[in-house]
């Protein structure tokens, strides 16, 4: 009799639940038919996870919309645990952070940052607090806090759309992130793409963004580097350690006499340089024998060499230009912002800066520099030179066209 009456209440359940998605399909196939044949596309359905599921059985209504639940990535870690403990500790996790503690962020319009038309748009990827949830939500946008579904896209959630190169596309390309422009361009790139329109046969070695970035399927997406590509312990070599000090203080992670900030335990939490040697060795050990199953240990150690001594020239080439815009806010030629804490420049605020020749400064950081190193990194000789190294060279050379032109003008008042 026992179990005749928990077969019966497990039956009702099951009924209940197929009759609930029901009413859900019925009711958005009029609405949203693309959102259900995506759904119906995807293996979620295939698996009876129905809408449940994910937003809830509290919404009924056009009246009751408020109820829905909009999934977190707590909401996929109850079937994906191990795919969101890895998120969790990588780099895309504090994307959201790390876009909110840019000094000047709050300076932009909303639509840009929490309405996510500009860097919020990719930025949403990373997680987010209770109380930033419940702001977007009270702000319009209440959407962008799922996380997974940058990469596995809404109501799909195809794991074959994830692992293709397209899927980083979006964010990956463009100003400070082309790392899509230098992929495709480079010869791993252009022989996946021949590979993907059926020109070169399934079985043929063409890496994508995830064999290298994501190995073994691992969704902390970390690299050696970083993506600021400064990094403790400082090197041997003394005048790169100097260059890189003077990097780390235009990042303000370091003040003008060489002391740690407050600034510094930001950029620790938004995992963008590796800390100790041990973690720099684990993240290159990695992608070594992920290039091994392609290429020679030798051949891929060699090629990775190269990208650290393209770093070393140029963090040459980017101290040299900070120095000299340091040197006009000592001499009091350039007036110091009043956001900045230091008298020393703040890439990080630059996008504000006041004056062309701190508006070159930032742009050879975030833009020429990042350039170099990635090109490099990314096998494309063009995005490593001319559009990189290259325009390096230019902007430093304005800079100190400009810092002369300044300092003459500034004489000529003075007189």
């Amino acid at each position: 009799m026992k179990y005749r009456v928990l077969i019966i209440c497990l039956a009702s359940l099951i009924f209940a639940s197929i009759v609930s998605a029901q009413a859900c399909v019925d009711c958005h196939k009029k609405i949203n038919p693309q959102i259900i044949s995506d759904w119906q596309l995807s293996k979620h359905s295939q698996n009876g996870i129905e809408c449940s599921t994910c937003h809830s059985d509290q919404h009924k209504s056009a009246q009751d919309i408020a109820n829905v639940r909009i999934p977190t990535p707590e909401t996929c870690a109850i079937c994906h645990g191990t795919q969101v403990q890895q998120f969790k500790g990588g780099k895309h996790a504090v994307a959201w952070a790390a876009m909110k503690a840019m000094p000047t962020a709050h300076w932009q319009p909303m639509a840009l940052m929490e309405g996510m038309k500009g860097c919020g748009g990719c930025h949403k990827i990373g997680l987010k607090t209770g109380a930033e949830i419940q702001e977007l939500k009270k702000g319009g946008a209440g959407f962008g806090v799922a996380s997974c579904d940058a990469c596995h896209t809404r109501h799909t959630f195809s794991v074959k759309e994830a692992s293709q190169p397209q899927a980083c596309q979006t964010c990956h390309m463009g100003f400070d992130h082309p790392q899509w422009e230098m992929y495709s361009s480079s010869k791993h790139g252009v022989r996946y793409l021949l590979k993907q329109s059926k020109i070169l046969p399934e079985t043929v070695a063409a890496p994508t963004c995830q064999t290298c970035h994501m190995q073994e399927g691992n969704h902390a997406v970390r690299t050696a580097w970083g993506f600021l590509a400064v990094r403790l312990p400082m090197p041997e070599d003394k005048q790169w350690a100097s260059d890189r000090a003077t990097i780390l203080q235009g990042l303000g992670v370091l003040d003008t006499d060489g002391k740690p900030t407050a600034r510094l335990e930001v950029v620790k939490a938004a995992d963008v340089v590796r800390l100790t040697q041990e973690d720099w060795k684990n993240e290159r050990e990695k992608m070594l024998r992920t290039c091994n199953k392609c290429h020679s240990f030798n051949f891929a150690k060699g090629e990775l060499e190269k990208g650290d001594q393209m770093i070393r020239e140029s963090d040459r080439l980017m101290a040299e230009g900070l120095r000299i815009v340091a040197a006009l806010y000592k001499d009091g030629i350039l007036a110091k912002p009043k956001n900045y804490a230091y008298p020393f420049p703040d890439l990080l605020t630059f996008h504000d800066a006041p004056t062309v020749i701190e508006q070159k400064l930032f742009l050879m950081f975030l833009k020429h520099r990042m350039r170099t190193f990635q090109g490099t990194f990314h096998a494309n000789p063009d995005y490593a030179l001319w559009y990189g190294w290259s325009e390096m060279q230019r902007d430093l050379t304005e800079i100190k066209a400009m810092s002369e032109e300044l300092r003459r003008s500034h004489k000529k008042k003075e007189k």
